[in-house]
């Protein structure tokens, strides 16, 4: 097969994100445990950008803040893709991942509570919260269409739901002070976006521009700025029109390479650069240790599964179209991925405290590592199960 042949199709294929994102995290891993691991560090922490309107800041967080908005971006514009037109057009569809993230962060809360109620790990509470839902669907993504859309739209919505869930969490919690004029500035560009929808303006540009002054205004708010992505998306014009391509498709089209093939694997080579140590090791079975891979591998299952059930059996939501309890169980899993967002609750939850630090950010990448292994292998299994009863119907 011709070589560029070859990598048209890697790259076309919906495995690649996921490969290549995994391969980041594996070459990330060995830089922050060579002698490279210094320089990667002091390249990460360097400033870039102007002194002008405040916007200068280490390459990491313009990664963080900046880059990843435009994956949730990209997320939210899927999402609301499905409410208008798709998986998540009916109520009882939209509603499930809404119980199922408050479940999946409550559970995970009560369980490291539980461990840590009283000791001086107490204030961790909120790590197991949180889904890196990078991570996780770059996972569900390398499993194909052997996986319902539904059940990989229902993991997007679930994660998005968490994350703000999470970031709401860090704003009311973690966050030394919150800037009310720039939050109240965020709000006011919020509402002109809307407004534009309302007036059926379909020019992206008129929705980009003012979507850079959310994320500017967010940031200085002190709330996560990547919830600007999320607001920006739903204000972006869209129809019911199979035929008609909507600005939100357009928009949503142009986004996908970039994120998947740039945006998704630099954010995981300067998020996973964590560095072994012995006390690490040692810190696994500590109460912070259990406290974090029990609440995230075993909480976030739980909590996601045992509210998703009531909520179904109470009448109010339903599964989503052509998925089983299985495939929720892999979604269960696959959630407890916490990564980036757990170690950014960690280290706001221990300031200063860095051998605890690097416990819990070794616990993390242990949970993340049992919850994305488990539930790939839950989803493989149940495809294949899929594919058996469809044969022998």
């Amino acid at each position: 097969m011709n070589l560029t042949v070859y990598f048209k199709k890697f790259f076309e294929s919906s495995q690649a994100s996921g490969i290549i994102l995994i391969f980041c995290v594996l070459v990330s891993l060995l830089i922050a445990n060579s002698s490279f691991a210094e320089s990667f560090q002091h390249f990460l922490d360097r400033e870039a950008g102007t002194e002008i309107f405040h916007l200068k800041y280490p390459v990491s967080i313009w990664i963080n803040d900046g880059l990843m908005a435009i994956f949730f971006l990209l997320v939210g514009l899927e999402i609301k893709r499905e409410m208008v037109e798709g998986e998540l057009s009916s109520f009882k569809n939209a509603s499930l991942p809404i119980f199922a993230a408050i479940g999946g962060m409550l559970v995970p809360a009560i369980i490291y509570s539980f461990f840590n109620f009283g000791t001086s790990y107490g204030n961790g509470w909120g790590i197991p919260m949180a889904t890196d839902i990078a991570f996780s669907l770059a996972i569900i993504s390398m499993l194909g269409k052997r996986i319902p859309n539904s059940i990989k739209i229902f993991l997007a919505a679930l994660a998005i739901v968490d994350d703000l869930g999470a970031i709401l969490v860090i704003a009311i919690f973690y966050t030394e002070q919150i800037h009310w004029m720039y939050l109240f500035l965020s709000l006011g560009i919020t509402a002109l976006l809307f407004l534009l929808n309302f007036l059926k303006v379909i020019r992206i540009i008129f929705y980009l521009i003012p979507g850079l002054f959310l994320w500017y205004f967010l940031h200085h708010s002190g709330i996560h700025a990547t919830i600007a992505g999320v607001l920006l998306a739903f204000t972006i014009p869209t129809n019911v029109s199979t035929v008609e391509i909507s600005p939100l498709e357009k928009l949503e089209h142009q986004l996908h390479f970039p994120v998947s093939f740039l945006i998704m694997p630099v954010f995981a080579l300067t998020n996973t650069n964590i560095t072994f140590n012995n006390e690490m090791i040692g810190g696994l079975t500590s109460t912070l240790g259990l406290g974090i891979i029990i609440g995230l591998v075993a909480g976030k299952l739980i909590g996601i599964n045992i509210f998703s059930l009531i909520a179904i059996k109470l009448k109010l939501s339903s599964l989503p179209q052509n998925s089983t309890w299985m495939h929720m169980i892999g979604v269960g899993l696959l959630a407890g991925i916490g990564f980036t967002m757990s170690i950014f609750i960690a280290l706001l939850s221990f300031k200063d405290e860095i051998p605890i630090q690097d416990e819990a950010k070794f616990a993390i990448l242990i949970a993340s590592f049992i919850a994305a292994v488990s539930g790939f292998l839950i989803l493989k299994i149940s495809s294949k199960n899929d594919i058996i009863e469809d044969e022998e119907n």
